[in-house]
């Protein structure tokens, strides 16, 4: 880990567009990407994987050293490998999704990753998305985004992706689960989902990807996070 790369955190509730903007952002820049959200649901697949009892907690303590997750910072490339295995599209199955939220709101599951989301800080810099990069996990970064977006739109986003991957999807219950997702981030004890309190917050209601895209740039180079906006 190097202590001197500067940090972008990009958080926000599910389907609010953080991962797709994260990516483009660092791919633009030439910088690492760390994607917190493939990190859980990489233990929820390990959970699930193994038969384990996910509210045995030392299991799944365990299964949180045991893990190994690998994901690509280049926009062209979706894969994701847990323990060697290409699991790209069951991380993004809504049951993973959801799992995942659970184990989240477990104190002693979050304090274990957060080293391993701390070690993916190296030069040039870190692009870091999730729901507490700003608040928990890199609270001195240099800019603090927090991308929202209303439910209604976020499940269709949610749907359009899942059927474009070929995976089934229904848009009330995805509606739904998005909702109780949000209740459950927005009041877990332990890293509440919030905007950090010098976060800029980024309503992508009306945006396109390009759109939120650039308003980031354009923030970072603002702050002095980078030299130049990338074209």
């Amino acid at each position: 880990m190097n202590d001197s790369s500067p940090i972008i955190t990009i958080d926000g509730p599910s389907g609010s567009g953080k991962g797709t903007i994260a990516k483009r952002v660092a791919g633009l820049l030439g910088w690492h990407l760390l994607d917190s959200g493939a990190i859980y649901r990489g233990l929820a697949l390990s959970v699930s994987k193994s038969g384990a009892d996910g509210d045995d907690e030392n299991t799944v303590l365990a299964l949180c050293e045991s893990m190994n997750l690998v994901f690509s910072a280049d926009s062209r490339d979706e894969s994701i490998l847990l323990n060697g295995e290409d699991v790209s599209q069951e991380l993004r199955a809504e049951t993973t999704g959801n799992m995942a939220s659970q184990l989240a709101a477990i104190g002693s599951v979050r304090s274990a990753l957060l080293d391993t989301q701390r070690r993916y800080r190296l030069l040039p810099g870190l692009v870091a998305d999730g729901r507490d990069m700003g608040t928990t996990v890199f609270p001195a970064a240099e800019l603090k985004i927090y991308l929202e977006a209303s439910a209604t739109e976020r499940a269709e986003r949610r749907y359009n992706q899942l059927k474009q991957k070929g995976l089934s999807a229904n848009l009330a219950n995805l509606k739904k689960e998005i909702a109780e997702r949000d209740e459950r981030d927005a009041n877990r004890a332990v890293s509440p989902l919030r905007p950090a309190d010098d976060a800029v917050v980024i309503d992508s209601t009306q945006m396109s990807i390009d759109e939120v895209v650039s308003r980031v740039l354009q923030l970072a180079h603002s702050c002095g996070v980078c030299d130049s906006i990338p074209d």
